[in-house]
């Protein structure tokens, strides 16, 4: 199972988001490329970064620190956040990005995304669905549309697409485990790879990831607080 550092950015600062809300931010380090760095120096064989301002605002500055961190960076690196046209796909993808996470265009643009499959392939663009309630949160987790995970990881599917990031949202940043029903049922009615997000906290909740045969596991706010360590989670379920 492949384990996801989590590294989100807002206002060019490493945050932790709770629930998704914009206004309950936890500052865990001041620079961003530091704390890339310090997950990779401990091992880290992928990276998820996430830009909390281009998801909002679709459109920001943090940009120029994502470019530093995969310029600085060994191993592969997948980015979302504020990703909204083909152009910005191509843009970086050309910083040397390994996957581009597309989420709201997937929902207001699904062309967009089988564009990008047939550009660039189905390994370098990933869905990220982030859902409450079982249905999918766009511009930054502040509006729901009414379009169901399930539904919208089927389109995908058509479109070439084949890994998915779930988060629900309502666990994300809560340390309470991930939606395990919810993540399970992607995975056995879609076939596709499905990365699980939000709500990791302990070697239990990783295990019982595992079980359902996710993909992988995006790792944050357990990793900052130090309930977990990196190493010891790399030993165990990066094999």
């Amino acid at each position: 199972m492949q384990i996801y550092p989590a590294v989100d950015i807002k206002n060019g600062k490493c945050v932790r988001l709770k629930q998704g809300n914009f206004d309950d931010v936890t500052i865990y380090e001041q620079d961003p490329v530091k704390a890339a760095q310090n997950w990779i120096d401990k091992g880290a064989t992928y990276l998820h970064i996430v830009d909390l301002d281009g998801a909002k605002e679709g459109v920001s500055e943090n940009e120029k620190i994502i470019a530093q961190i995969v310029k600085r960076s060994n191993v592969p690196v997948q980015t979302g956040g504020g990703v909204r046209c083909f152009e910005d796909i191509a843009r970086k993808l050309n910083m040397g990005v390994s996957r581009v996470i597309l989420g709201t265009v997937a929902v207001r643009e699904p062309k967009l995304v089988k564009k990008a499959v047939e550009a660039f392939g189905s390994e370098k663009i990933v869905v990220g669905i982030d859902a409450k309630q079982g249905y999918v949160a766009v511009a930054g987790w502040e509006e729901v549309s009414d379009v169901s995970a399930l539904d919208l990881c089927l389109k995908m599917k058509e479109y070439g697409v084949k890994t998915i990031i779930y988060t629900d949202i309502a666990k994300d940043g809560m340390m309470s485990g991930v939606n395990l029903e919810a993540t399970k049922e992607l995975i056995e009615k879609t076939g596709m790879n499905i990365i699980a997000s939000g709500g990791i906290s302990n070697m239990t909740d990783l295990e019982n990831v595992e079980k359902i045969h996710a993909q992988g596991v995006i790792v944050g706010k357990a990793l900052y607080q130090k309930t977990l360590d990196l190493k010891e989670v790399l030993q165990k379920f990066e094999k």
